[in-house]
C-alpha cells in the first residue's frame, strides 16, 4: 500500500544566508594590479543556504516554514523580505552579529571572486513557540546546515529530537552531528571526507560507500546519501548494497545550490509518503532540473513562486520556448505519437536534447493518433503519453497537436533544429516531410540514429500473439 500523502508543512531548520551576484563584462585590466576589471551590468539578490532550500521547496506548493536566525540589519531585512516572496514563511531565532552575505562577481557565466562579508554572532537558544508548534506539525523535516550555528543551537536540537517527521539532515562540516534518528544524511563527496577524516583511498566508489556507511553508523541515521556531482548520488543503507543513482543527463554549469536542491527535493519527498530510496531518486532528478534551468544564476522571485512541475501545452512550450531564445539558446524539438513509451522513443529523445538548450516534443493527440493508426490506437491517451514525456530528464516540454502533421504547431514554435528517429530516413535520399517548413525561418531538419528493433507497432503486435520482441 503506498503510504499516503501528510499535509502538514515541511518545515527547513538552518542558516540563511543572503547571496548576490553581480554580472557585467571584462574588456580590461586594473592599471595598478594584474587584475580583471568588471564593469557591472546587473546584480540579483536571492535567499542563500537553508533560504535557498525552502525557496526551491516552496515551488512545490506545499506550505513551507523556515526556522532560522536573521539579524537586525539591512541584509536581515532584504533577506525577509525575498523570503517572503517566495513564498517561504519564517520564524526566526535572534541573532547578534550582522547578516553573512556571499557576493559573486561574474562575466561570461563565470565566477570571477566571490567575496564573504558579515556572520559572527551565536543565534539565542530560545526558540519561539510557533516554530516548536511547527516542528510538531511538520510532514518532514528538512536540517540545512551552513554552520553558522543554528544547528547546534540547544533549544533548536532539544526540539528537532522529540520531532515525529521523518528527518533530513544537509550537514557541514564545521556543524554539529546530526541527531539521532535522522531519516537520511545528505553530504556531497568533499563533505563526507571531512566529517570522516578520509583522504579518499582506494576506488571512488568503494571507499564513498564505506565511508557512508561510518557515518551513518556514527550518527544514528536511517540512511546516508552521498551526492556525487554529474554521477548522481549513492545511497548507503543498513544491511544493503550500496544504491547509485545516475543523472539523467550531463549538464555543465553553474553548480551553485545544486546540494539545496537535492536536499529539499529529498525533504519534500518523504513527506508525500516514498521510501529513502524513491526519494534519492526525485532528488537526483531534482537537482538536475534545477542545474539545466541555469542553476542560482537564474533566480528571480517569479522563479521563486510555485508553479506547475511539468510544462505541458503549446502555451506553456511557447513560454519556454521565448525564454531560451531571449538568452541565446538554441531551440529543439521532435515529434510523434509515443503511444507506448519504448527504449527507442528515450535514445531519441537524448540525443536530440544534446543538440541544444531545450528539447520540446510535438505529441500527436488521441484524434490525430486514431487518425493515422486506426480506431484501436492510441492505446496510451494523450494526457498519459504527455505526462509521461513531460517527467523525462531529456525533454523540457511537451506541445500537443490535433492535425496529422505538425506543421501548424511547428509554425508557431518555429524550432532551430527539428529532429526525426533514422527509421525516418527516406530510401530513395527523400527528406523529412518538415523540411521545406522548417527551412523557411532558416532552421535545420536532422536524423539522429535510431535503435534498431524497437518499434511501438511490432510490441504490440507481440503482445497480442503472446511473443515478445528481441532487441538488436
Amino acid at each position: 500500500m503506498t503510504p499516503r500523502r501528510s499535509t502538514g508543512p515541511l518545515v527547513v531548520v538552518g542558516d540563511a544566508l543572503l547571496d548576490r551576484d553581480v554580472d557585467g563584462s571584462v574588456g580590461r585590466l586594473c592599471p595598478d594590479a594584474p587584475a580583471p576589471v568588471l564593469d557591472e551590468e546587473s546584480t540579483v539578490d536571492r535567499p542563500g543556504g537553508a533560504g535557498l532550500a525552502a525557496a526551491l521547496a516552496a515551488r512545490s506548493g506545499r506550505e513551507v516554514i523556515l526556522i532560522t536566525a536573521l539579524a537586525d540589519d539591512a541584509g536581515g531585512t532584504r533577506l525577509s523580505r525575498l523570503l517572503a516572496e517566495a513564498g517561504v514563511s519564517v520564524h526566526a531565532v535572534p541573532k547578534s552579529g550582522a547578516t553573512t552575505e556571499k557576493v559573486r562577481l561574474r562575466a561570461g557565466g563565470r565566477v570571477l571572486l566571490r567575496l564573504d562579508r558579515g556572520g559572527g554572532g551565536d543565534p539565542d537558544a530560545g526558540v519561539p513557540t510557533a516554530a516548536l508548534d511547527a516542528l510538531t506539525d511538520a510532514a518532514a523535516i528538512l536540517v540545512s546546515d551552513y554552520g553558522h550555528g543554528v544547528a547546534r543551537s540547544r533549544g533548536v536540537r532539544e526540539a528537532l529530537g522529540g520531532a515525529a517527521a521523518p528527518l533530513v539532515w544537509d550537514p557541514h562540516p564545521r556543524g554539529p552531528a546530526a541527531v539521532a534518528g535522522a531519516r537520511l544524511v545528505t553530504p556531497n563527496e568533499a563533505e563526507l571526507r571531512e566529517l570522516v577524516d578520509g583522504r579518499g583511498d582506494g576506488p571512488r566508489l568503494r571507499w564513498t560507500a564505506r565511508a557512508a556507511d561510518d557515518l551513518r553508523h556514527r550518527w544514528r541515521a536511517g540512511a546516508v546519501a552521498v551526492t556525487l556531482g554529474r554521477d548522481g548520488a549513492l545511497l548507503c543503507h543498513a544491511g544493503l548494497s550500496p544504491l547509485v543513482v545516475s543523472v539523467p543527463e550531463h549538464i555543465d554549469g553553474d553548480t551553485c545550490g545544486a546540494g539545496d536542491a537535492f536536499a529539499s527535493a529529498a525533504a519534500l519527498a518523504l513527506a508525500d509518503g516514498a521510501l529513502v530510496s524513491e526519494a534519492v531518486q526525485s532528488a537526483v532528478v531534482e537537482a538536475a532540473r534545477y542545474l539545466r534551468a541555469g542553476g542560482a544564476a537564474s533566480w528571480s522571485a517569479e522563479a521563486a513562486a510555485p508553479a506547475e512541475e511539468l510544462r505541458i501545452g503549446v502555451e506553456a512550450a511557447g513560454a519556454l520556448v521565448a525564454d531560451v531564445r531571449a538568452r541565446g539558446g538554441t531551440v529543439v524539438a521532435t515529434g510523434g505519437c509515443f503511444d507506448l513509451l519504448h527504449a527507442g522513443h528515450l535514445a531519441t529523445l537524448r540525443a536530440a536534447r544534446r543538440l541544444g538548450d531545450c528539447l520540446v516534443v510535438c505529441l500527436n493527440s488521441d484524434a490525430s493518433v486514431t487518425t493515422l493508426k486506426g480506431p484501436d490506437r492510441p492505446l496510451v491517451r494523450q494526457e498519459d503519453r504527455a505526462g509521461l514525456l513531460a517527467a523525462l530528464g531529456c525533454v523540457d516540454a511537451v506541445a500537443v497537436f490535433d492535425e496529422p502533421t505538425p506543421g501548424a504547431v511547428l509554425d508557431r514554435l518555429r524550432p532551430d533544429i527539428w529532429v526525426k528517429g533514422g527509421d525516418y530516413a527516406g530510401a530513395e535520399g527523400t527528406d523529412l516531410p518538415e523540411a521545406d517548413l522548417v527551412r523557411r525561418w532558416g532552421g535545420q531538419t536532422v536524423i539522429v540514429p535510431y535503435l534498431a528493433g524497437r518499434s511501438t507497432t511490432s510490441m504490440i503486435a507481440a503482445a497480442r500473439n503472446g511473443t515478445h520482441e528481441r532487441g538488436a
